[in-house]
């Protein structure tokens, strides 16, 4: 597995694999999201009477557009009309129950400028999804994912001039769900807020080209079986900041987290992990952690198993790993390379990993094929959102 592959055959194995990828979005792209008719008829629109300059450079996350969208629910008259309006700050009851017992969650997603000057959602629906069943476990309201959709829709077609220009960054959408129950006492909430903001982004890693530093101790778990590590709340980030700055003190940028006694990799700080490496049987694989509750299933993991499996140049696999299976793989050299996935970073190598004190480096500078899957990988996710046209949501071109 350590052997340099001639440029030749990296270009034969690279045309290949995109003669896989477009018919994969040619065939598949009912995978991808289906066109949302119009809805939401009731949504009402206030526009900013000032609106904010759009700054060149921002970090990730600091500067939001001019508008949100809130739609209010309570027990005896259910959801109120959807309201996009100039963005504010909330008006809290100081005994609201999700600041208090943190029944809250969101979702992230992201809105693309493509070469069409069209913009795109990548499968928003997937994300809706995911948010629904969480709030179906914070005994949070269930609402009409298509209808929140055409409502999303509507707010990003406001502020469209937020929208880069540009392949190396997009529209961030971020859309949060709250109780708003003025009164202590834990029990299911009377009154919730769902709302929405939008932020421009670039790079979530301050240098994307280089790979990420990982720190595995397992005494900090991210999730348990029976808890909520496949939903994505609040709580489920809140606690990992701790781990995190920890991390940052033993020379790395995050935490793997493991879990059990067998030190299971579960995930790569805020991504899902991927591990394309020589398995125990001599097989090629590319394998994640499966969606076993602990997991947190991200729509760019499955876009990537999806594209790989269509592929068909290696075994892609869900399995369980763990960190005597790689420390070993490691000293074998069977280890090609990793790489962690989600939406806010897309697809981001890495470097080394620090565990029982010793520094475990599983980037391979010679080995061709795994950088050249993840230019593979990125490449096709690129298309996805930039050129294939019936694979993602048009925004104002419905079919």
């Amino acid at each position: 597995c350590s052997t340099v592959i001639p440029f030749t055959q990296c270009c034969t194995v690279f045309l290949s694999f995109m003669v896989h990828v477009h018919r994969f979005l040619k065939c598949h792209y009912l995978l991808c999201c289906s066109v949302i008719c119009n809805q939401a008829a009731d949504l009402v629109i206030e526009l900013s009477s000032t609106p904010k300059p759009k700054p060149d450079v921002i970090p990730f996350g600091t500067v939001f557009t001019d508008h949100m969208l809130t739609i209010e629910w309570n027990a005896s008259e259910g959801w109120q009309a959807p309201l996009i309006k100039p963005f504010g700050n909330l008006s809290l009851h100081p005994a609201t129950s999700s600041l208090h017992y943190a029944i809250q969650l969101y979702e992230g997603l992201k809105a693309y400028r493509g070469d069409d000057n069209k913009l795109r959602f990548f499968r928003p629906m997937l994300n809706l999804k995911r948010m629904s069943n969480t709030a179906k476990r914070a005994c949070l309201p269930a609402f009409d994912e298509s209808e929140f959709l055409e409502c999303i829709r509507r707010l990003v077609e406001t502020d469209q001039d937020w929208v880069p220009n540009s392949d190396s960054a997009s529209l961030y959408i971020r859309p949060t769900f709250i109780a708003t129950e003025p009164a202590l006492g834990l029990r299911k909430p009377g009154s919730a807020l769902l709302y929405v903001i939008l932020c421009q982004v670039g790079s979530y890693f301050k240098n994307k080209a280089e790979p990420l530093s990982m720190w595995a101790d397992p005494k900090y778990t991210r999730a348990w079986k029976g808890g909520t590590g496949d939903c994505k709340m609040g709580g489920n980030y809140g606690c990992s900041l701790f781990p995190q700055y920890e991390a940052e003190e033993h020379g790395c940028q995050q935490a793997l987290w493991l879990y059990g006694e067998d030190h299971q990799i579960t995930e790569a700080g805020t991504m899902n992990l991927f591990l394309h490496w020589i398995n125990e049987d001599g097989e090629e694989e590319l394998a994640t952690p499966p969606l076993d509750g602990i997991i947190l299933p991200g729509v760019t993991r499955l876009s990537v198993l999806e594209l790989t499996r269509k592929w068909g140049e290696f075994k892609v696999t869900e399995r369980y790993l763990t960190m005597s299976q790689l420390c070993l793989a490691l000293k074998q050299q069977r280890v090609k390379g990793m790489f962690g996935s989600g939406t806010a970073s897309m697809i981001c190598p890495i470097g080394h990993i620090v565990y029982q004190g010793e520094v475990r480096d599983s980037s391979r500078p010679t080995e061709d094929t795994f950088h050249l899957m993840m230019m593979c990988i990125m490449y096709a996710l690129k298309c996805i959102v930039q050129h294939f046209e019936k694979s993602f949501y048009l925004l104002f071109c419905r079919e």
